[in-house]
């Protein structure tokens, strides 16, 4: 099938462009939310970035959103209509907002549509009314096992944390760093320091790495932190599980399901979770040990064969509803749907997507 979807959540994308599709992600010069692309992603050739209004509408099999606005963009530019004219899925990466647990779904009131939640706290919680829905659970390829564990320091991945506060549970951070220096990855982390107020001997800002350092860099850490209050599953716990780290998580929202007792620790008791820190700390073999455990819950729950399978059942449905469409709209060979598209056919792309 040939699959239209724009790279919104990096990780996600990661695994799901892996599977025997042909997955088209729009492109813009400028990049931004409408057209990163493959945004130099080491992914297989079998995705391609188009530019979104050259594309042979005809040549489309499916679409996967990912935002609510993106339905109505895929109608405007290829004038086919999602969960009509055109099979559509909908992924909700997130856990609700606002009034929980009353929140509706966007896209609850209609059956055209079906919604495939990333974690099943997240189809509990949200209110997804008259919409169809389903769990695929996340899949990781497997970066393989990793952990030394030789430095005694917690690694923490986390995009962003002065900006989220509360929700990434930035405030807490204070408290773990007593327990063991806290090594932070991931974007947006400057002025952590200033409004944690942790002095620098316990706090090392590592920044956004490429994937393949950040996985040997977290690997020298002692056990991997996940204070995250509210958020779907965190991509970088599992990956940290995948690596053989123990894990320090709070029981909040999937992590309850995906972190078993013997991986490390899992509690909402943030003195029990810095008890355990320092354990792993000063008992290098015990968090090895735990870290084995984490590393194979990982693989059995949330492996890539699985994940692609999954979306495979889905995809297969969406394509045996599809709707029948006259036979001059579509092409033969995926080279001739793409249209050759110069700069300055992204150029008017772009415009048409920023409206």
């Amino acid at each position: 099938m040939r699959i239209l979807l724009w790279h919104v959540h990096g990780s996600w994308t990661d695994a799901f462009v892996r599977g025997r599709h042909e997955y088209l992600l729009p492109v813009l010069p400028g990049g931004g939310s409408w057209g990163l692309g493959r945004a130099g992603r080491d992914w297989p050739a079998s995705v391609r970035e188009v530019a979104l209004a050259e594309l042979d509408a005809g040549s489309i099999d499916a679409v996967v959103l990912q935002r609510t606005e993106e339905a109505a963009e895929v109608t405007r530019v290829l004038g086919r209509r999602p969960g009509v004219d055109l099979p559509a899925v909908y992924v909700e990466h997130n856990t609700p907002k606002g009034d929980v647990p009353f929140t509706v779904h966007p896209l609850g009131e209609q059956r055209d549509i079906p919604i495939v939640h990333v974690t099943h706290f997240n189809e509990l919680f949200w209110d997804s009314g008259k919409a169809r829905t389903k769990v695929i659970e996340h899949g990781i390829a497997d970066p393989g096992y990793l952990y030394t564990g030789e430095v005694p320091e917690l690694g923490v991945v986390v995009n962003e944390p002065v900006r989220r506060g509360r929700v990434t549970g930035t405030d807490l951070l204070p408290r773990f760093a007593t327990a063991a220096p806290l090594q932070v990855f991931g974007m947006g982390s400057d002025g952590l320091a200033e409004a944690t107020g942790i002095p620098a001997p316990r706090l090392i800002i590592r920044g956004d790495l490429k994937t393949t350092e950040l996985h040997r860099e977290l690997s020298r850490c002692r056990a991997y932190l996940h204070p995250l209050r509210w958020t779907s599953l965190g991509l970088a716990l599992l990956e940290a599980m995948h690596l053989g780290m123990p894990v320090l998580a709070l029981a909040t929202t999937e992590a309850a399901r995906a972190v078993p007792p013997e991986a490390g620790c899992i509690s909402t008791d943030v003195e029990e979770l810095r008890r355990c820190a320092r354990l792993l700390v000063n008992d290098p073999e015990e968090a090895r040990r735990r870290g084995k455990a984490a590393r194979e819950a990982a693989l059995e729950r949330y492996g890539l064969e699985r994940f692609l399978a999954d979306w495979d059942q889905v995809l297969a449905d969406l394509g045996a509803a599809r709707p029948q469409r006259g036979s001059q709209e579509r092409v033969a060979s995926g080279d001739a749907a793409l249209k050759v598209s110069g700069p300055d056919a992204l150029a008017a792309a772009r415009e048409r997507n920023t409206q």
